[in-house]
């Protein structure tokens, strides 16, 4: 029964990964496309400015004062044309905006061949929240416009103003859905490679924490095995604390696609180079300690350290700890390196400290766990069952670690103290006689 429900806990672990994963990469690859359009909708709106600020303005105020298709609208057309086909865009056009809510076509930038269907002052299909923008003297960028004459498209849009400053009118710029799929289906293609690194670190990942769990489960059959409730509570901190790896490496992957956004192809190589020794990070937990049980606690203790930039120490002498139950002995650890993560994390990240020694004498076993933080005010009651320096939080019982701490050490007849030595550092000591 027990082996079945430890087998399920794996599973859903597995499961939750994946699914943790795939909503990662499909959230980068949406966050991916945003980027790209608005990538593309800015480097339209520096386009759009510098064919506004190169308009000729004495012209575009002789045609605004007899808007028809005359001598001036067609020298303005002719400018608007060449400025459309240098840029690959849809349209390159003038607007009116004398309201918040609408805006006009002026000059439509259309060939003569086709500018026998466009009539002056026809209603644009820039929406009202970008309209409202132009009329307050922004310039805008839309989503995508779903247009049924002219299919789909974004669009950005620039005041034109005169040598005094004073808007004359606005020049719009119309991209084709076409284009940004295209230019889209390159970063795409160009961030492929991430994609499968991504995939890979996952692998890494899931491959370490399945491996880790069935030593785990082996090593502590062998002792005498934990009891289900810490089995869980250590479970979860893994999940917790992967979770948290994949949730970092997902803003590399766009820090990765900002760099190849602008051609920086060798500081993102750099980056690469240096993010592939993130990828082998949890090989390097492996810890060197006799007792299983104890090196399963521990390697955890050291992830979860590591998710708040903590810098955790081992002084672990090689023995067998068999005095004291596996059992008992996660109790008395996994509590006060949690209340020793808890307290440091109180800190900035430079001075977050922890060390934690396992050693053993002629006559005990003696545990101590170091860490700066904030100084213990009141040694009596700490060890009270309930009493708590944390916040209290709906739903969640405080109080309890230190207390039971003390009570599985005064089963050993052992001795337990903590107290503070300085304004930052706390130090903790278990003793556990050996008879």
């Amino acid at each position: 029964m027990k082996n079945r429900k430890i087998k399920l806990i794996l599973v859903l672990s597995t499961v939750l990964l994946l699914l943790f994963t795939s909503l990662n990469v499909f959230t980068s690859y949406v966050k991916m496309k945003k980027t790209v359009e608005e990538s593309i909708g800015n480097q339209s709106l520096i386009a759009a400015e510098s064919i506004a600020s190169a308009l000729d303005k004495e012209t575009y105020w002789k045609f605004l004062n007899n808007p028809v298709k005359n001598e001036y609208y067609w020298e303005l057309t002719n400018y608007l044309v060449d400025a459309r086909e240098k840029l690959g865009a849809l349209f390159v056009y003038t607007l009116e905006i004398d309201n918040p809510k609408v805006s006009n076509v002026m000059i439509g930038g259309l060939p003569k061949e086709l500018d026998e269907s466009y009539s002056i002052g026809v209603v644009c299909t820039v929406p009202e929240k970008q309209v409202k923008r132009a009329f307050e003297g922004n310039t805008y960028v839309t989503t995508v416009i779903e247009d049924a004459d002219h299919g789909s498209y974004l669009s950005v849009g620039v005041p034109i103003k005169d040598e005094a400053g004073k808007v004359m009118g606005y020049l719009g710029i119309d991209i084709s859905v076409d284009t940004l799929n295209d230019i889209k289906g390159k970063v795409l293609k160009n961030n492929i490679l991430l994609f499968f690194f991504n995939g890979a670190f996952i692998l890494v990942a899931i491959g370490s924490f399945l491996l880790l769990q069935r030593w785990y489960q082996k090593e502590v059959a062998k002792e005498v095995g934990y009891t289900e409730d810490t089995y869980q509570a250590e479970l979860k901190t893994l999940i917790t604390s992967i979770s948290s790896l994949r949730h970092d490496f997902t803003n590399h992957i766009q820090v990765l696609h900002g760099l190849l956004q602008l051609g920086e192809s060798k500081q993102a190589q750099q980056y690469i180079s240096s993010l592939s020794k993130e990828v082998l990070a949890i090989e390097s937990l492996k810890l060197n300690i006799d007792h299983p049980g104890l090196s399963i606690l521990l390697q955890t203790k050291k992830l979860a350290a590591e998710n708040y930039h903590i810098d955790m120490n081992f002084a672990i002498s090689h023995d067998a700890f068999d005095k004291i139950k596996t059992t008992d002995l996660i109790i008395i650890l996994s509590n006060l390196i949690d209340n020793a993560i808890d307290a440091t994390i109180a800190l900035p990240v430079a001075e977050r400290e922890i060390a934690i020694s396992c050693k053993m004498d002629v006559t005990q076993y003696v545990f101590k766990i170091t860490n700066t933080g904030p100084k213990i005010i009141e040694n009596e009651h700490i060890l009270k069952q309930g009493y708590s320096t944390k916040k209290a939080e709906q739903g969640k019982i405080r109080g309890q670690g230190l207390f039971i701490v003390k009570e599985v050490v005064n089963r050993y007849n052992g001795k337990f103290s903590i107290d503070s030595i300085n304004e930052l550092e706390t130090i903790a000591i278990v003793e556990i006689p050996l008879k």
